[in-house]
Order: C-alpha cells, then structure tokens, then sequence
C-alpha cells in the first residue's frame, strides 16, 4: 500500500467541505482532537493506576 499524496488529501479535503460546510471543519477538527487527547489521557491513566497496584 502506498501513502496519501498531495492530490488525495485534496480530494479529502474537498470532500470533507462539500459535506460539513467551511464552518463546521474547525469545529469537526476540535472534537476529534479531544477524543483522541482524552483517549491517550485515559491510557495513560490506566497504566499509572497498574503501577500503583504493583508498588
């Protein structure tokens, strides 16, 4: 499998615009980024949580 290129991402991108509108990506970009920071957040928690059970 190759990567995405320059013409793909575009093509995503003016997909993502006909199906959102240019004012709702901020606010699609915002709510995945915190799902994925509260994801690795609660990774995170968990292994401190295991290492205080082990100590």
């Amino acid at each position: 499998m190759r990567s995405i290129g320059l013409p793909e991402l575009l093509i995503i991108l003016g997909i993502a615009v006909l199906l959102f509108g240019g004012r709702k990506i901020p606010e699609v970009a915002k709510g995945l980024g915190e799902g994925i920071r509260n994801f690795k957040n609660a990774l995170k928690g968990e292994e401190k949580t295991e290492e205080k059970k082990q100590a």
